[in-house]
């Protein structure tokens, strides 16, 4: 069958799918599960004869979404908090693996930027870190203890002040994105270029280990949550930008709902952070080397884990439940 005779075919039932999936049209759990199932046999068949298509795309969306809306019924859901981590954040992740792709490659490339920057123009980390800082942890050099500043001040001050600022950052990375993604972007931007500046400075003194050892305790959570935060910006921008086949508030509305999802999800991890750098980031210069590398490789895993694997794994099973129920 040629694609569009397939689209023809199927075109009103997709959207009474929408409906159901978008509250327009109420329907129990045994209607959704049959939905679902529906859906599943369209998507089997759209990637096999048109795997390239937007038609899978589509589908896929419709898909993940229903599967989402039967887990928000089940009556045995008890734990809605443990569901949304367990279940729902991992199938968004999946449904926009894409924009954490874009997200990490701006990453890397605008960390780069910050680095070969500072190497080249003496007077670059000064421009983005500041007079004040850079004398500072040059003094702190000379002593010793490259990682002073973050011994100064209580452990709970310090932890409530840091967390908070965190926070402010990755929801202004995330809310600016409904300017197109264009916000996100340029918020990004400072903070990647800063963070390269930042380590190429250490890396200049002399210091550079030690400052990985230091920094990257908390910076694992603290840094990825951020990237995470980034594509959620972006997801909200693309909802605008590209409504596919939806109308643009509706697109919009999708985007947002979805997006603060994944967002939310980045909570834990940036408290986590703003713990670390409170209680033990203060500790990393009396601090075994094996005990920090295991801290950072431990904090990086968990978080990697998270966003990169466990979403794969959660699909898969989805997969193998629609197999079961066909």
């Amino acid at each position: 069958m040629r694609e569009i005779a397939f689209i023809k075919q199927n075109k009103e039932k997709w959207l009474e799918f929408e409906l159901a999936i978008f509250g327009k049209a109420k329907k129990n759990p045994d209607e959704l599960a049959n939905l679902y199932i529906q859906m599943m046999n369209d998507l089997s068949y759209a990637q096999t004869y048109y795997p390239k298509s937007k038609t899978v795309v589509y589908l896929n969306h419709l898909a993940s979404q229903i599967y989402q809306k039967i887990y928000k019924t089940k009556r045995a859901e008890k734990n809605r908090f443990l569901e949304f981590f367990k279940t729902e954040v991992p199938l968004l992740v999946y449904e926009y693996r894409r924009y954490l792709l874009y997200s990490f490659v701006l990453f890397f490339i605008t960390v780069g930027i910050g680095v070969i920057s500072a190497r080249y123009d003496q007077n670059f980390v000064r421009l983005i870190l500041g007079d004040g800082y850079v004398n500072m942890t040059l003094e702190n050099i000379k002593k010793g203890d490259p990682m002073a500043v973050y011994g100064t001040g209580s452990n709970w001050g310090s932890f409530i002040g840091i967390t908070m600022n965190n926070l402010y950052v990755g929801a202004r990375c995330y809310i600016y994105g409904i300017f197109g993604g264009i916000g996100t972007f340029y918020i990004a931007l400072q903070n990647c270029i800063m963070l390269g500046a930042f380590q190429y400075f250490f890396y200049e003194q002399d210091v550079f280990w030690k400052s990985v050892r230091g920094i990257w305790i908390h910076g694992s959570m603290e840094i990825f949550a951020i990237v995470i935060e980034t594509a959620a910006g972006f997801i909200l921008g693309a909802s605008i930008l590209f409504p596919k086949t939806f109308s643009r508030v509706n697109s919009f509305k999708i985007g947002f709902k979805n997006s603060f999802k994944i967002f939310l999800s980045t909570f834990p991890f940036t408290i986590s952070a703003g713990f670390l750098e409170g209680f033990i980031t203060r500790y990393s210069i009396d601090m075994p080397n094996w005990m920090s590398s295991f801290i950072i490789l431990l904090t990086l895993g968990i978080i990697s884990f998270y966003y990169l694997v466990y979403p794969f794994i959660v699909y898969k099973k989805t997969q193998q439940l629609s197999a079961k129920l066909t």
